[in-house]
Parts: C-alpha cells; sequence; structure tokens
C-alpha cells in the first residue's frame, strides 16, 4: 500500500516538472519559433541546448535572451539574422528564455 501512495506521489511530482515545459514549448511553437529553431538540433537557427550551454552561468541570460526574442540579433550565430518577433510580447519571450535556457 505505500509502495503505491510513493508510486503515486512521484508520478505527480513528474508531472509538475513537465506539464510546464511542455506548456512552454507549445508557446515556442505557436510563435513560431520552431520554424527555425529544434530543441536538439541546428535547423536555421542553433538548437536551443546550444543556446542554453552558451549562455549557462551567465548572471543576464534571461534578460539578453528575452531582448534577443523581441528584437532579433546577428553574428552570434553566424552570418544569418534573427528577426525581430514583434508577435511575442515581454512576458512571454521572458518565458521563452527561461525555457530555453532550462534544456541543457
Amino acid at each position: 500500500m505505500i509502495k503505491h501512495f510513493i508510486f503515486a506521489g512521484l508520478a505527480a511530482f513528474s508531472l509538475t516538472l513537465t506539464v510546464p515545459a511542455l506548456a512552454d514549448q507549445a508557446l515556442a511553437k505557436s510563435k513560431n519559433c520552431l520554424a527555425c529553431h529544434a530543441v536538439d538540433k541546428k535547423l536555421v537557427g542553433p538548437a536551443y541546448q546550444d543556446v542554453a550551454k552558451k549562455y549557462a552561468g551567465q548572471k543576464d541570460a534571461a534578460a539578453k535572451l528575452t531582448t534577443k526574442i523581441m528584437k532579433g540579433g546577428s553574428g552570434v550565430w553566424g552570418a544569418v539574422p534573427m528577426p525581430a518577433n514583434t508577435q511575442v510580447n515581454e512576458a512571454e519571450a521572458k518565458k521563452l528564455a527561461d525555457w530555453v535556457l532550462s534544456l541543457k
């Protein structure tokens, strides 16, 4: 009986860890981020895991990425620029930046 409670508790805990990540990936998809990026491989832009590794340990990483998501950027990952994402507001950009940085 106790094993069932432990298993149920662990299952519920793991669900709370994955549901927000899925919601953030759904946000990325709804904002067309996944047209140029993938979690684990380079497409037009870098893989999100590579972005997370590049910015790991930087205190201002989330702020930098939030700005890049909204305003675009160029030169960091090669010659192809990232256009500004005018359909993404600041709260969404922050949520996306935090999600990307969690993908180490």
